[in-house]
């Protein structure tokens, strides 16, 4: 099967978006399917207002068809709201062609906490690009729910993935964390107002904070922060190990659709404090996590829940049961042209 996928996000960001399309990637093409990535890389671009590692392509409609065109997919999916995807949508229905959209972040609140703009007003941005799909794809039940409240139905699951090669039970502790002062208490993932970082910061818990990662705020929350540590992003063995290494991860965002670092998390045994929004809510169980508003509480219930629980709930999460679900979603280009 031919499948192509246009997206806004792409590498060198490092984000869950990117990730989890980079792992779809890998995982499709493992499986015999032929994969066309439209992304930003080739067309002029320019800064997103308040989060310049995020380029926004000038993609004409034309070009980014004949792209499609030239490839002759069999499916085409649609993963990000921004210009590329818009300039895909717009060719694919003046050609009465399906496609399928996916909702990764809650866009609307992002938007919201960066700008100031009512979050309602950008749920008819949202709206608007997503009705015309076949089908949005979407991780959790919490977020399937949100979508319907917004007068998006026709959803489906779309679940995400842990690579067991890389993230396991036995992973070693890396070696530069593993003699701090315990609980190791460690974040991973942007470092962005967002991710409601300073909150994690802010908590009274005893032990060493742990920041992993990348971002805007990473400069303000450091110096803001002298007694944390912030070891810039880690790929790979290094990521695991400083999984293996904490006590526990804290996810204090209250904004994303799932939080692929909790099951990477779990999977090397490591339990999960968080709010209980959605993601967590979602994700972890009475025996990998906890849950509560004030995350000092939160914290020290985790820090009492079994490794191996935890490392047994992670290994649940695979990629190619997600692949398997992305591609039973799709929409075949096949059954419009011979309409």
């Amino acid at each position: 099967m031919r499948i192509a996928i246009v997206t806004d996000a792409w590498a060198p960001q490092v984000n869950g978006v990117v990730r989890t399309l980079s792992a779809m990637r890998d995982r499709l093409s493992a499986m015999g399917h032929d994969i066309l990535i439209v992304s930003p890389d080739g067309f002029a671009s320019v800064p997103c207002p308040t989060y310049p590692e995020i380029r926004l392509a000038f993609a004409r409609t034309g070009t980014v068809g004949a792209r499609l065109a030239a490839f002759g997919a069999d499916a085409i999916h649609l993963a990000t709201e921004g210009p590329l995807c818009i300039a895909a949508r717009r060719w694919c229905l003046a050609r009465r062609l399906p496609f399928t959209t996916a909702y990764h972040t809650q866009f609307p609140d992002y938007v919201s906490a960066r700008t100031g703009v009512p979050a309602a007003w950008i749920w008819r941005y949202i709206r608007w690009f997503h009705a015309p799909a076949q089908a949005i794809l979407a991780s959790t039940p919490s977020i399937r729910a949100t979508l319907r409240d917004h007068g998006l139905a026709h959803v489906r699951h779309w679940s995400r993935g842990v690579d067991l090669g890389a993230f396991r039970r036995d992973t070693a502790p890396l070696s530069v964390l593993q003699h701090l002062p315990r609980p190791i208490q460690l974040y991973v993932g942007r470092i962005a107002v967002e991710k409601n970082i300073a909150a994690f910061l802010e908590s009274g818990h005893p032990g060493t904070k742990v920041i992993v990662g990348d971002g805007p705020a990473r400069a303000a929350l450091s110096a803001r922060y002298p007694q944390a540590i912030f070891t810039g992003p880690l790929f790979g063995g290094d990521l695991a190990g400083a999984y293996a290494a904490a006590d526990v991860l804290v996810f204090p965002s209250r904004t994303d659709t799932f939080g692929l670092v909790m099951i990477e998390a779990l999977a090397c045994g490591t339990p999960v404090a968080a709010y209980p929004v959605t993601g967590p809510i979602d994700v972890l169980t009475p025996e990998t996590g906890a849950m509560a508003e004030r995350l000092d509480d939160a914290i020290a219930d985790a820090l009492t829940r079994d490794r191996a629980a935890c490392a047994d709930h992670g290994a649940t999460f695979t990629w190619e049961a997600s692949a398997r679900q992305f591609l039973d979603a799709l929409a075949p280009v096949a059954t419009a042209r011979a309409a």
